[in-house]
């Protein structure tokens, strides 16, 4: 080669140059990637463990006996209708992929800063790739719903399925965007400041009883405190869910709407708090 010559270079790695910029056709290039990071995230929650993958049916079989016990049994509040178990084991099934997503994406940074440090891909993929495997244990406490349901319909509770199941697959995409959404706004903080991943677990917590989901929402239709319920965008989506299944509950494509709404500020935001902590979050770390 010429000294003059100008040298050739495959790749050329440049900081994002906006803090709105996202190159999705970078991150659909390295899918090879993300799909190893899913694997992983499965892989890794259940190694050395002696039940493994079963815990996703253990978790939420104890959460509703717990549920049953003390909401439906001591406090004796209604269920709209809808079998106990059914209505507890649904709401905590919705609830437990959301609060996943967000759990773990606002950990992103911290917990991999050593993968940052040495590689470059697309930051990005860490975050998607958590909302991904966080799927897979959906569908298994899915099944075991179908499951539960399957057998109240040959024991008098009939499942009647209608076409608002359709809406389970957009529902599940407005809670993927929500915990997205927040999960990198709280993991671009927390490069700074640490304290907020021990908020983050204590928040999530008193969150769940700040959504319907060991209450229906009409047992609040009296009570003063019913707006702080309604605005929690996370309220209408397990109204939908419950609704899609057994067309029971409190359930209107406005409060749908502001779901969506509020997904897209999240992820708006999210987007930029990202794009700025992702050039400097190495040297604060």
């Amino acid at each position: 080669m010429q000294k003059d010559q100008e040298p050739h270079w495959d790749m050329v790695v440049k900081p994002t140059s906006g803090l709105l910029q996202i190159n999705l056709k970078e991150v659909w290039r390295y899918k090879d990637l993300m799909w190893l990071f899913v694997r992983r995230d499965f892989v890794a929650q259940y190694k050395q463990t002696i039940l493994g993958p079963l815990w996703h049916f253990i978790q939420p079989i104890f959460t509703t006996v717990m549920f049953l016990l003390v909401f439906n049994r001591i406090a004796n509040i209604p269920t709209d209708g809808i079998k106990a178990p059914l209505f507890y084991m649904s709401g905590i099934t919705i609830w437990n992929y959301f609060s996943g997503c967000l759990m773990n994406t606002s950990n992103t940074f911290i917990g991999n800063a050593s993968i940052f440090g040495k590689v470059y891909f697309p930051r990005l993929i860490i975050p998607l790739s958590i909302v991904i495997s966080n799927v897979v244990r959906l569908v298994i406490q899915l099944l075991l719903l179908v499951v539960l349901m399957v057998w109240y319909h040959f024991h008098g509770f009939p499942i009647h399925l209608s076409i608002y199941l359709l809406l389970i697959p957009f529902l599940i995409i407005i809670m993927a965007g929500i915990g997205l959404g927040l999960g990198i706004i709280i993991s671009s903080l927390t490069t700074k400041y640490r304290d907020f991943t021990v908020l983050i677990s204590f928040a999530i917590q008193l969150a769940m009883y700040a959504t319907p989901i060991a209450y229906p929402l009409s047992y609040l239709k009296n009570r003063s405190y019913k707006w702080a319920i309604d605005i929690n965008p996370i309220t209408s989506v397990v109204e939908a869910f419950r609704f899609s299944l057994f067309g029971k509950g409190n359930f209107n494509f406005g409060s749908l709407g502001y779901s969506v709404v509020f997904m897209i500020v999240v992820l708006f935001i999210g987007v930029i708090t990202f794009n700025k902590v992702e050039k400097t979050f190495m040297d604060t770390v």
